[in-house]
């Protein structure tokens, strides 16, 4: 199934619907001797995840350490997850691709790019270097002229920690989402008062009713059933490169209506993500590693973790891990 697009550059584009569900923005993989990609891994875990039952897949996000990539390997590395999941037979898969460039120029650039290499959305943070001039308006302009030109529909990214502590409030978000070809925010704020109140004003999609179409989605696995019950669309989360299966797990629970058991699983997957979350990307790759046998290290300057970290992580996680191989 495909959806037309709403850009407003003349260009009507079949595209596929974004679903409710769980999606993980996906770790990048690269060679542990030459930092080259590993085309072949990148290709293996887009596979893993989608198999064990994600909505969806966001290339070139934090976790896929897009600021250590060119323009060039993230294209490649967009291209070869769609390639991946159509080899797969999941052709109606979705990808969101991350496309922020400090400039409304180059952003509208990379968008163009994502869209070439096979990406059906762009998730955008709002630009940061120079901060201390940009306020409100300058990040709405920003937004805006990159909806007007920009071939995909736009996701907007709302991580203060990315941006120098830049937090769009939801009378931001919710004028934002008037423009035709801004379709969905990514509150990885945390904040789900926030969120309530965007996804009441967008009148945003659910596992319950179509409503406008606009995605309202949690940032983390860890507030999944929060995210459900403020009436959010889905969940992009770090976590769910690891243990997929739990994060379905939890979000059908209490998309079925078994509340307590989804609450009393989110509580073991939040004690776990924990672990990841302060390891960061490192610690996630690591735990990939420890668990799949495959996940490698970041680009530097990242830190490779020590031995007694990486044992840490992977006792830490152990619990929910063994219920994620259960499923």
């Amino acid at each position: 199934m495909t959806v037309s697009s709403g850009a407003t550059n003349g260009q009507q584009t079949p595209r596929r619907p974004l679903p409710c569900g769980i999606y993980a923005p996906t770790m990048t993989f690269f060679d542990a001797e030459t930092e080259d990609l590993d085309i072949p891994t990148i290709k293996k875990h887009a596979t893993r995840l989608v198999k064990d039952g994600l909505a969806g897949l966001v290339t070139m996000g934090s976790n896929g350490e897009a600021i250590h990539c060119t323009r060039e390997e993230k294209a490649a590395v967009t291209r070869a997850t769609r390639e991946a999941l159509d080899e797969a037979g999941f052709k109606d898969t979705p990808i969101i691709v991350g496309a922020t460039e400090g400039s409304v120029r180059g952003t509208i650039e990379l968008c163009r790019i994502a869209q070439e290499a096979g990406g059906d959305y762009v998730l955008l943070l709002p630009p940061s270097y120079f901060r201390f001039l940009m306020d409100e308006q300058a990040i709405h302009d920003y937004f805006i002229a990159v909806a007007d030109e920009s071939p995909l529909p736009l996701v907007l990214y709302n991580y203060p920690g990315a941006v120098a502590g830049i937090d769009m409030d939801s009378d931001l978000l919710i004028k934002l989402a008037a423009h035709p070809n801004i379709v969905g925010t990514k509150f990885t704020c945390g904040n789900t008062g926030k969120l309530t109140r965007v996804a009441q004003a967008t009148d945003a999609k659910t596992p319950w009713a179509e409503g406008s179409g606009y995605m309202a989605f949690g940032g983390m696995c860890d507030f999944t059933v929060q995210t459900l019950a403020s009436g959010g669309s889905g969940i992009i989360a770090g976590g769910a490169n690891v243990m997929p299966k739990v994060c379905v797990k939890v979000w059908n629970l209490y998309v079925e209506g078994k509340i307590d058991e989804a609450i009393a699983l989110q509580k073991t997957l939040a004690k776990g993500d924990w672990y990841l979350t302060k390891s960061a990307i490192a610690g996630t790759k690591q735990a990939i590693q420890s668990y799949f046998g495959y996940g490698g290290y970041p680009r530097r300057p990242l830190k490779r973790l020590e031995k007694a970290r990486v044992a840490t992580i992977e006792e830490g996680i152990k619990e929910v891990m063994d219920i994620e191989n259960s499923l």
